[in-house]
This record gives structure tokens, sequence and C-alpha cells, in this order.
């Protein structure tokens, strides 16, 4: 990687997942009570993330690895807060403070009198060399929006981009800082942005007008603002995009699928409107005639999903992407991953990598490799469409869903439908496709039969973690319909839930039949999902 002199950025060691320690480490140290700072002061600093002080708990230390330590043997006091609270500045509406010209950020935990009970004092660092994955994007002028969850780095790329955007490609770059985050605290903005131009929000609620007011008055050529949140700062984001301006930002959700089923930010990426067509039209088409479309030309160009530190899945084209999830077919995001023991980028498609030979991103997009790939075409026969789909897209297979056995490669059938003398059998023998049995409609049993079709792409810890995530997605379903019931029941009216897979859904209708409202399935796969109607009125039949 470039060798930067003068600047006072920790450099990123791709060979290990350690951090160098911050270089202004000893200023957040110092907020700290004694006992607690000297106790912190005994370990390996290095990797540290945050320290986490709550009232009447032990204090903590948080590391990279996961790792935890208690730092004292006697519980936080009161004391111990405000000792912390009045070295730092500050807190603003959004009850976050900092430390002056250091990117540290102080959040505090208030109780319902508004009194302060606990402190994260998370440790701000500047790495350079984290854009290196995506550096061609970022000089092709397009509008780039970064998702990702927490703690994936989305603010330390923003960081990174302003200070490349200035100083090496000579741009006028404004940075939107709503909490003080890319630029650090204080009124003289942190050298992690290079030659960038920081403007402060006052409280977050304001952050869209002062989105506006940069572009009006500042003349820039870049804007970089991270969490847009509201529909304001999405309409700000649309009147950015559409003045010319190259727009940089992140947004709250992991993925780009995760942002068109919400309703706030959806047209930040193009919105969602219900079309009905014509019987011939939906006839040739091969759908019904009220279909989902994108509603608008998109915000951004390029969305880029942060999947961990060294690796990214890029949709070079954010509105093709969204009207291939709409027709409910599976997306092929471009992935970029960096090899930690060479320090080289490789380019992967689906699972097979086109690159691996140090590409140097400072050249233009056409100098990148694209992939050469045979996508095997799956008929499914009982099998669920929408769930074999949804495996295929997140274990991002070369592979798709064919309507027809004829425009099939293989044919997928559910166990019980594919006995001796089956139907499917003599198909699959006519049409001289082989044929793979799936055990059942789950997760699990379309995962298998795709480990049988594509052994060498589909690993039992792929699996795991799929499940995994399945688990987590079970646990924010279960959440939002808790949530969408008390809904019903206050407003008297029907809640739609977000699109789930069947298994997700049973156990949706299960919880909602506990609070005695009832419920159906309603739409198509992959936007199948579940209603609930408030109960019947006294009287009626």
């Amino acid at each position: 990687m470039k060798e930067e002199k003068d600047k006072p950025d920790i450099k990123a060691n791709f060979n290990n997942e350690d951090f160098v320690p911050a270089q202004d480490l000893p200023l957040l140290l110092n907020m700290l009570p004694e006992k607690i700072r000297t106790s912190l002061e005994k370990n390996d600093l290095s990797s540290l993330i945050e320290i986490v002080m709550d009232y009447g708990r032990l204090p903590e230390a948080r590391f990279f690895d996961g790792k935890r330590i208690d730092l004292e043997h006697e519980p936080i006091t009161l004391g111990d807060i405000n000792y912390a609270v009045n070295r730092v500045g500050d807190f603003t509406s959004d009850n976050r403070a900092g430390i002056e010209r250091t990117l540290h950020r102080i959040s505090c935990v208030r109780n319902r009198r508004g009194e302060i009970v606990g402190l994260t004092c998370r440790v701000g660092r500047t790495v350079t060399g984290t854009i290196d994955l995506i550096r061609d994007l970022i000089e092709s002028k397009k509008s780039i929006l970064l998702l990702g969850p927490p703690g994936v780095g989305k603010t330390t790329k923003l960081r990174e981009m302003a200070r490349v955007l200035a100083d090496d490609l000579n741009k006028r770059v404004i940075v939107i800082d709503t909490s003080n985050e890319i630029a650090g605290d204080g009124d003289i903005p942190h050298a992690g942005i290079g030659r960038s131009r920081r403007m402060q929000v006052a409280k977050p609620e304001f952050q869209h007008a002062v989105m506006i007011e940069a572009v009006e008055n500042h003349t820039p050529e870049v804007i970089i603002i991270d969490e847009i949140g509201t529909e304001l700062e999405a309409a700000a984001a649309r009147t950015i995009a559409e003045r010319g301006v190259q727009l940089i930002g992140t947004a709250h959700g992991n993925a780009l699928e995760n942002l068109l089923k919400n309703p706030t930010l959806s047209d930040l990426v193009g919105g969602i409107q219900t079309v009905t067509l014509g019987d011939e039209e939906a006839k040739r088409r091969g759908t019904q005639k009220t279909i989902l479309e994108r509603a608008a030309k998109p915000t951004f160009d390029i969305a880029v999903e942060i999947v961990d530190h060294q690796r990214l899945a890029i949709h070079k084209d954010v509105a093709m992407a969204v009207d291939t999830l709409l027709r409910g077919r599976a997306l092929y995001p471009e992935v970029r991953k960096l090899d930690r023991a060479t320090g080289k980028i490789e380019i992967v498609s689906g699972k097979e990598t086109t690159s691996s030979h140090g590409i140097s991103f400072s050249t233009s997009t056409s100098d990148i490799p694209e992939a050469d790939i045979d996508v095997v075409s799956i008929y499914p026969y009982a099998v669920s469409r929408g769930q074999l789909e949804r495996v295929i897209r997140t274990l991002e297979l070369p592979a798709k869903v064919s309507r027809t056995i004829d425009e099939a490669g293989v044919i997928f059938a559910l166990k019980n439908y594919a006995k001796q003398g089956a139907k499917i059998i003599e198909l699959s023998k006519k049409h001289k496709k082989p044929l793979y049995v799936v055990k059942n409609n789950t997760i699990e049993g379309i995962q298998k039969a795709l480990k049988d079709l594509f052994p060498e792409l589909v690993s039992d810890f792929i699996i795991e973690e799929i499940e995994r995530k399945n688990g987590d997605d079970k646990g924010t379903a279960l959440e939002e319909a808790k949530a969408a019931i008390n809904v019903v029941m206050d407003t008297d009216k029907a809640v739609d839930l977000s699109p789930q897979n069947p298994q997700i859904r049973k156990l949706q209708h299960e919880l909602i039949e506990e609070y005695k409202l009832d419920s159906l399935s309603i739409g198509q796969e992959p936007t199948r999902r579940v209603r609930i109607f408030p109960p019947p009125k006294p009287g009626d039949q």
C-alpha cells in the first residue's frame, strides 16, 4: 500500500486483525477515574474498542476479538461517572460527547429523571488503506451508499474517503458531521479528513437542513454524510444527487434488500410502487396483474454492503439490482476481498475468484476483469421457489431459479413428490435433466441439496453461519410481530408485517394466536407476509 508522509493517521495491519493503538488514547484514559485507568493500563490496549461504565456495576473493557475484562472489584459510583462527565465536552441532544480534536466518542445513558447513570467510552482511530478495495468506485464520480451492521467500519471508511477525495483527487469536499464521529469533537476538525471542510449539526433533527445548506452555500463537488435515517434526510439526499454533486453516505440496514423493505429510506434506492398490468402484458411477463416495480431512479448509483473488515459486496448498478429483487430473482453482487496474508485484492463473483494478482485500484474501472460464470438454472418441483431463491442469494451461489423445465439445467424435487414412479421422475428422464431430492422445504433441507449440487462451494461452516443468521432473523421477526400486535390493538386497524420465509411466518401466526387475534399470509413469494387483523367488535358476526 502507498505510504503517506506527514500524516498522523495509523496504518491498518492487514496481516492480522489487531488494531494499532490510537495515538491519542492517553487523552481518553485521562478522563477516567484513576482506579479504572490504572487497572486498564495493565492490559494490552492495541485492540481496545470501548470502556463501559454503568452505575452499580463493575467497569468493563471490550476488545476487537470479543474479549471483555472487568477493570475493578468495586461497582461504579455516581461519583465515578460525574468525574468522567466533567472531563469531556457537552452532551448533545443525541446523548453524545467527545474530546476536542480527537475521534473518541462518549455516549451516555440517562435515567428517567435525565441524570447520567452510564457511559460508553469508544476509542476513535483513523485507519488508512481501508478504501483500497473501492478506490476505483470513488474516482468514478458516482454516488455511493455504504450499508452494513454496526462496528464494521462504515464511519472509518467515510473519513478515509473524505481525505482521499480532498487531498489526492483535489475535490471540494464537505463533511456533514452530525455527531462529530467523522471529524472529531471541537471546532477544529481532525486531520483524518485531510483538507475536507466539516459542517457540524446543532441537533440531529437539523441534519437534512444542513445537507441542503452545504449545497446552496459552499459549492461542493462531493458531500459525505453518515447515517441517513429519516424521510427528510432521504429527500435532501435526492436533492443533492439531482444537482450533480457526488454523494457518499451510509444508511441504516445491512443489505440492499433490507433498505428496500424500509418505507422511510427505500427512496434512496428508487422506492417501490404497485403497478397493475393488462392481461396481455401480465401473460407475456408470466406474472400476476398486480406487481411491484421501482418507482424512480435511485438516489445512489452504487451500493456497497460491508460484510466484514476485509470483504465487500458491491452492486455497481443499484437500479438494475432493485429491479432484479422486485422480480424475485437472485442477486449476484461483485464481492471484493482482501487477502490478509499477501495484501492482495481478490474479485469474487458468486464463489469464483476472477483475479488474485494484487489489482491496483488507482486505475480506471475498466482495468478490473469481469467474471465469466456458468450459472446453473434450477427448476423447483414442489420446492418453495422463494425459499430456494433466498438460500441461493445468501450463499452467493452461481445459480438461478427457472420457471420451466425446458429452461432448467437441473431439477430440485421435494422428497414426497419424487418417489419411484412419480411424474417428476418421468419428466427428468424425458428432458434428460439431473434430479436432486430435497428432503423438506426448510433452509437446512434446501442447503443440503445445494451442497450436493455445489460440493466445492457450500461448506458445513457456511451452512452453520446461515442457520445462525436465520435464527437472528427469527428473533427480529417475532419482535416486529409483537410491536405490530400492540399497534393493531391500539388502532383497531390491520397491519402487514415484513415478508418472511414459511417457517418464520408460522411462528408469527402462533404468536398472534396467543393474543387472540386473527392473521393471514398474503402475497406471493418472495414478498409473502403476515397480515394481523384487529379483534372483532361486539356485535360483529
